[in-house]
């Protein structure tokens, strides 16, 4: 396997932020599942969910964007196709306080297609490069776009290429490319993840014939061989399901590539820093209906591929334990296995 070396302190300023990131995934990735992302590493860049322009247009904006001051470095990603609506979107983000604003020219839905924004966009880049520019002249912030490499029966990278050089005409320089294509009637968005082929060499082709951009890679990655491979021809790696599913495989993230000298958390470490996050947010939001399980549903998978792991999950899923409220059931459920340091 390939060793990656990672920066040096003096290189470690200039190393990509979004070197390693987890992307936004709807119904997963909202602020509760990035603290305990943060907690796991410090480094990794974090993504919101996909917010809609609509939602931040006409519906409740604090909902929507409140996030915690730990989870930086985070972007928020924004659904659309309206370019005015994306710039207030865009200047709430950053007013907010996101350190990214990125497009989403990737998501296959039926429901999004339906509001012309997601994976559909790549078939109109003069309007996605009109909404990038209104976005840009609105924050100082970055904004990105991520997209796929081609949409239903399209295959040529021609296509994708293209795409990428008509929205780098309004300025952005990152593009964070699922090697799938958007296959837009007939998959569902779980299938969309799972059918087309994996094209990695398209990214790679992106980053030879733009090589001034930044250009990260989405799409069926799992291990640390894997990320080493694509961080030979690319500038960064973001990761999806395997995140979510089997988060400590993060741990090692901030001393592998970004070069931080500290000492990796503990599954047991982590368990115990959310304690008092959990405390502090049932006490300021139970009111308003948020419940245990409403964070712990994020961390079931902290104990992946340890024996003992389905008796930690049977006891963070057990509803009457949830009902109670207590966020020590994390330990408890922590000391149905074994964990070494």
């Amino acid at each position: 396997m390939t060793t990656i070396t990672p920066p040096t302190a003096d290189q470690a300023a200039v190393v990509p932020s979004r070197r390693l990131s987890v992307a936004p995934m709807m119904d997963w990735t909202d602020r509760h599942c990035r603290v305990f992302h943060r907690h796991i590493s410090k480094h990794t860049w974090l993504y919101t969910e996909m917010v809609t322009t609509g939602a931040l247009v006409y519906g409740d904006v604090e909902r929507h964007l409140r996030f915690n001051e730990e989870e930086h470095p985070v972007a928020l990603q924004l659904g659309g196709s309206d370019p005015a609506d994306l710039a207030t979107g865009a200047r709430l983000g950053e007013k907010w306080g996101y350190d990214e604003i990125n497009l989403n020219c990737g998501c296959p839905s039926e429901r999004v297609q339906k509001g012309a924004f997601g994976a559909c966009l790549m078939a109109e880049p003069q309007l996605v490069a009109d909404c990038v520019k209104a976005m840009r002249d609105a924050v100082s912030i970055d904004v990105t776009v991520k997209h796929r490499i081609g949409i239903d029966d399209v295959q040529s990278y021609d296509f994708v290429r293209d795409f990428v050089g008509k929205v780098a005409e309004a300025g952005c320089t990152t593009f964070i490319v699922h090697a799938r294509n958007a296959i837009l009637k007939g998959l569902s968005p779980k299938e969309n993840r799972e059918i087309p082929p994996l094209k990695y060499e398209y990214a790679y082709q992106l980053k030879r014939d733009f090589p001034d951009f930044e250009i990260i890679i989405n799409g069926g990655i799992k291990t640390e061989a894997e990320i080493d491979e694509h961080l030979k021809h690319l500038d960064g790696v973001m990761l999806g399901r395997e995140a979510y599913h089997n988060p400590f495989m993060m741990a090692n993230f901030d001393q592998r590539y970004y070069g931080d000298s500290g000492v990796p958390k503990t599954r047991e470490q982590v368990l115990e820093a959310m304690i008092p996050y959990i405390q502090a947010q049932l006490a300021q939001y139970g009111a308003l209906g948020l419940k245990l399980n409403s964070i712990t549903r994020h961390m079931l998978g902290i104990m992946t591929g340890l024996p003992g792991a389905r008796a930690f999950r049977q006891t963070l899923s057990d509803s009457k334990k949830l009902a109670t409220g207590d966020a020590h059931l994390l330990l408890e459920a922590a000391a149905r296995l074994r964990i070494t340091a």
